[in-house]
């Protein structure tokens, strides 16, 4: 059984357990500290069993040619990132944050803003974690300009904090104001339209991008997008989504999950010792 199998199951053991109709704040922390453990153990998993494989960050800025006597990009490369490292950062981060939000005086914090609809934590996690994770899946698919990577980044984390404005801003409305969910969606949407450009312009044939790389886009690009109908849902309190901490459960098992299908795919197609 593969350790992500093995999440997996725990995963299920614990919500056949759990009354699903009866969500509260201790259960919450419950959950927060095996996620945290669940977060934790991947990541020194990843980093310990992964290959040394690494992909260039590069730079392509113009210089002056003595012989054209015109300006000419000039293709250098900078550093050599880690990807297993990668991997098992944004796992770290996740544990971190999940442990932060169960240990007393959090906590209390914690659910202070639960209980007014909304969690400061979970997006300040996410606009890191996420943000490692689309560098991952964006180089994997050959973009390794460093500049192009930094707004990638830095797009994705406008997006998680989009999502912090959609909370922040509705407490203050009577009605919910879907502004910062559309900025939110239209800054998440483009990392996404350059993964695809880069991914499904790579090569041809036999030389085109590895299966997994295909399978990382559609999966992650999945589960990115079940966060934000998460959102809706709460916001429409449709069914179970009626009670706030109903979805906050349903972030932690999402964000569990696509952080290890991630991992995992990656760690199968290029981090297995060889």
């Amino acid at each position: 059984m593969t350790l992500f199998n093995l999440m997996c199951y725990t995963i299920i053991v614990i919500i056949h357990k759990e009354d699903m109709s009866i969500i509260s704040f201790a259960r919450l922390r419950g959950w927060n500290s095996a996620m945290a453990i669940l977060h934790f153990v991947q990541g020194v998993v990843v980093f310990a069993l992964s290959s040394d494989f690494a992909l260039p960050l590069t730079t392509s800025f113009v210089e002056f040619n003595a012989t054209t006597r015109t300006l000419e990009p000039v293709l250098t490369e900078v550093a050599e990132l880690h990807i297993g490292s990668l991997v098992a950062g944004f796992f770290l981060l996740s544990a971190l944050a999940h442990l932060l939000v169960s240990l007393p005086g959090v906590y209390e914090w914690y659910v202070a803003h639960l209980k007014k609809g909304m969690n400061t934590a979970r997006w300040i996690e996410y606009a890191f974690s996420s943000s490692l994770m689309i560098v991952v899946v964006v180089m994997l698919t050959g973009m390794y300009d460093a500049v192009s990577i930094m707004l990638v980044f830095f797009l994705n984390m406008m997006m998680i904090l989009f999502g912090w404005m959609m909370e922040l801003h509705n407490q203050t409305t009577k009605r919910t104001d879907w502004t910062a969910f559309i900025f939110g969606s239209l800054a998440g949407i483009v990392p996404w339209v350059a993964v695809a450009v880069y991914l499904f312009n790579a090569g041809e044939g036999d030389m085109r991008a590895p299966t997994f790389v295909y399978w990382i886009f559609f999966s992650i690009f999945l589960f990115f997008n079940s966060f934000a109908i998460n959102m809706l849902l709460q916001y429409k309190k449709v069914g179970p989504w009626k009670d706030y901490l109903y979805g906050e459960r349903a972030y932690l098992i999402l964000s569990l999950v696509a952080k290890s299908l991630l991992a995992w795919q990656v760690f199968a197609g290029t981090l297995r010792p060889v």
